[in-house]
């Protein structure tokens, strides 16, 4: 496998019109794609903007439950496949088998998640240990170590045998994507912005998977093409001038830096302070920018509150990749990003840092641009948490 090639450049900034440039362009018989996407609509776009390739999605109610079996069945006809995420991340031996056998690219269309806790509780790990079921290898890996084994733990054992799950101090297990799934691949292109803060790059890192990272650029003649990255071509400053952020005193809610994290919406002792965030997000569009539901996009901490007349403009903190809101020019972000605390014990356990100030003004560009500032379009911006403010200002001064 040659180097994973990252193209990295910001959201509109035509990645993914090169990715379909460069599909629709190949000319060998032999050039076969897998097209991974985030979301059901993209694959849809793909399969429309590329009809010579002639891709095949699992996007049909009536492939649900035998997704993958179909995939693998596709992949012995070597045939271009464009799917999500959510199907890739079940790759297993079998699939992968298929892919060396039939020469794919892979274009990979936003970093996925690649490192996820397991549900498996520390008595759990305890139990699975005293059988002798288990052992840890010195590099942290769940060795299993009975064959026979066919109780409620084979869920555990497939992902040992994989060479996939590790322990976090005997206490919690992680279990990874399997590396050989990158390395199976002729070729790998990650379309994604800002690579260096994202779980991905970490997890490249981990396991010495090469990496080179490129940019995009606009033809006069309407064409893309790769070229050398450089952060100062991405006119940050211009697009920050775009986003009039809120600055009055509604932001009180989110003044020490750990306000509306995580740790703080779980906290007993902030149930007014998050029903003053709730208040405050409503007022915001409400009130002051006096916006309709179509015209609202806000966010906060999965199922932390509501906000009454709203409820068709909330997105994810986590949202990226859909065009449903581009019509949306007033918004209300109600959330502070750090990095998921064993995720970044992981890392730390291999010497690897994972920056959690790029992860998340990362993850808050992402959701901004769902809005119509993609089209270039002025947006309004309610960003309570005084450190997600100042790390949208240091993004735009190219001191992240």
């Amino acid at each position: 496998m040659a180097k994973v090639t990252v193209v990295d450049g910001v959201m509109g900034s035509g990645k993914s019109s090169w990715a379909i440039q460069y599909m629709n362009d190949a000319r060998n018989s032999s050039d076969r794609f897998i097209y991974i996407t985030p979301i059901n609509t993209e694959v849809d776009r793909i399969k429309e903007q590329c009809p010579e390739r002639d891709f095949r999605s699992t996007n049909l109610d009536k492939y649900n439950g035998r997704k993958m079996h179909i995939v693998k069945e596709w992949l012995q006809d070597r045939a271009n496949i464009c799917t999500t995420h959510s199907l890739f991340r079940s790759a297993d031996a079998e699939f992968l088998a298929y892919i060396r056998e039939n020469d794919y690219t892979l274009i990979l269309d936003e970093a996925m998640t690649v490192i996820e806790l397991a549900d498996v509780k520390k008595t759990d790990i305890d139990t699975l240990l005293d059988a002798g079921n288990i052992e840890f290898t010195s590099d942290g890996r769940v060795v299993w170590l009975k064959d026979e084994y066919d109780g409620r733990f084979v869920d555990v054992k497939a992902y040992a045998k994989a060479g996939t799950l590790y322990h976090l101090s005997g206490k919690m297990f992680v279990r990874s994507f399997p590396e050989e799934a990158f390395r199976a691949f002729s070729k790998v292109y990650c379309l994604t912005y800002l690579f260096k803060a994202q779980q991905q790059r970490c997890y490249f890192d981990l396991f010495s998977i090469e990496y080179e990272t490129v940019s995009v650029k606009k033809l006069e003649d309407g064409t893309y093409e790769l070229t050398e990255h450089s952060v100062m071509n991405e006119g940050r400053r211009e697009l920050y001038s775009l986003i009039d952020v809120y600055a009055g005193p509604l932001n009180k809610v989110g003044d020490s830096r750990t306000a509306l994290s995580s740790t703080w919406f779980g906290r007993s002792t902030t149930v007014e302070d998050r029903r003053a965030l709730q208040r405050a997000t409503r007022n915001y569009l409400m009130n002051i920018q006096k916006v309709s539901v179509s015209e609202a996009l806000w966010t906060t901490k999965k199922a932390a509150y509501k906000v009454k007349g709203y409820d068709g403009a909330f997105a994810p903190v986590n949202c990226r990749g859909t065009n449903d809101y581009q019509h949306a020019h007033a918004l209300a972000y109600g959330f502070n990003r750090f990095a998921n605390p064993e995720e970044k014990l992981f890392f730390g356990k291999y010497g690897i840092e994972l920056d959690q100030d790029a992860l998340a003004v990362s993850d808050l560009l992402q959701w901004i641009w769902r809005s119509r500032i993609r089209n270039g379009q002025p947006i309004k911006l309610y960003l309570p948490s005084s450190r997600m403010r100042s790390l949208l200002l240091a993004w735009s001064k190219y001191e992240i």
